[in-house]
């Protein structure tokens, strides 16, 4: 029960994260919160590794992969805050959820692992629930639409590059390295951007590397407890919080198209993961 509990706490504070950059994106630029989430994610995550951590706290076997794996999810976040800056945050979400289906149209080339044919048939089923959500043909699709969609196809690489990455670096180090990456990206494009932000959005550019560390912390505990594989399907309780927090914050509900996409991708990401963990057993 423990790692379903910090599974599912993970994926209370993460939708709590985009809320904030949600709201921000009226005054904001995309880039200065993006760069908050990981310049503030560094700051608390690096002394709890010198604290708590010192024994892990070593330089990465896999420094190319490291960098590779912060860029991918640096641009993710991007993406991802630009489409909830226009569109809803449950609509963005749903839309990011074609990870898993990314995952296993690149796993035979980048992981070697077969794909049968039940597997491919899930993956052109999530396909066609994206397209229920946005309708091309009957609805304008926007840029915001396809910067979702972007986001699930990069979260889909990450994710590539984060299982070559299990079994060499400590959790906590990779979550650390993966901030510095888009800490120093960020600082980078900073002077073309920035804009003087008043004290509550310094506390709320703090708290989306608060609640960043905070979701990643409760997942990388609760994969201590439980196999990936077992815990995945829990990651579409997202969608609960982030409903919630779109009703109440932004007025925002899903329409029925929205509902109806949102169940066909997560039950083709759900038979996916079904099957993957079948794999592994046998």
């Amino acid at each position: 029960m423990k790692p379903i509990i910090l599974n599912l706490s993970a994926w209370v504070m993460l939708p709590i994260m985009d809320g904030f950059a949600k709201y921000l994106s009226s005054t904001m630029p995309v880039l200065q919160i993006t760069w908050s989430r990981y310049f503030f994610t560094v700051i608390i995550v690096l002394p709890v590794m010198l604290i708590f951590f010192r024994k892990n706290f070593k330089w990465t076997e896999k420094p190319k992969l490291q960098l590779i794996r912060g860029l991918l999810l640096f641009c993710a976040n991007i993406l991802f805050f630009y489409s909830i800056s226009v569109i809803s945050l449950a609509k963005a979400l749903t839309l990011a959820f074609i990870a898993p289906l990314i995952v296993t149209i690149l796993s035979p080339i980048l992981l070697g692992e077969k794909v049968g044919f039940r597997r491919w048939a899930a993956v052109i089923t999530g396909f066609i629930g994206s397209l229920i959500v946005i309708r091309p043909g009957f609805v304008e699709v926007n840029l915001a639409s396809i910067a979702a969609l972007g986001t699930g196809v990069l979260y889909g690489f990450y994710l590539i590059v984060t299982r070559k990455l299990h079994n060499s670096d400590h959790p906590l180090l990779t979550l650390l390295l993966t901030g510095v990456v888009g800490a120093i990206i960020g600082s980078m494009m900073m002077p073309s951007v920035w804009v003087q932000p008043t004290i509550n959005q310094w506390y709320m550019m703090f708290a989306l590397g608060f609640f960043a560390s905070l979701g990643h912390l409760f997942l990388i505990l609760s994969l201590k407890y439980a196999d990936a594989s077992k815990l995945a399907p829990f990651g579409y309780f997202e969608i609960i919080t982030n409903i919630i927090i779109g009703f109440y914050f932004f007025n925002h509900f899903p329409d029925s198209w929205t509902f109806l996409g949102l169940f066909v991708i997560i039950s083709s990401g759900i038979y996916i993961l079904r099957r993957e963990a079948l794999n592994r057993s046998n």
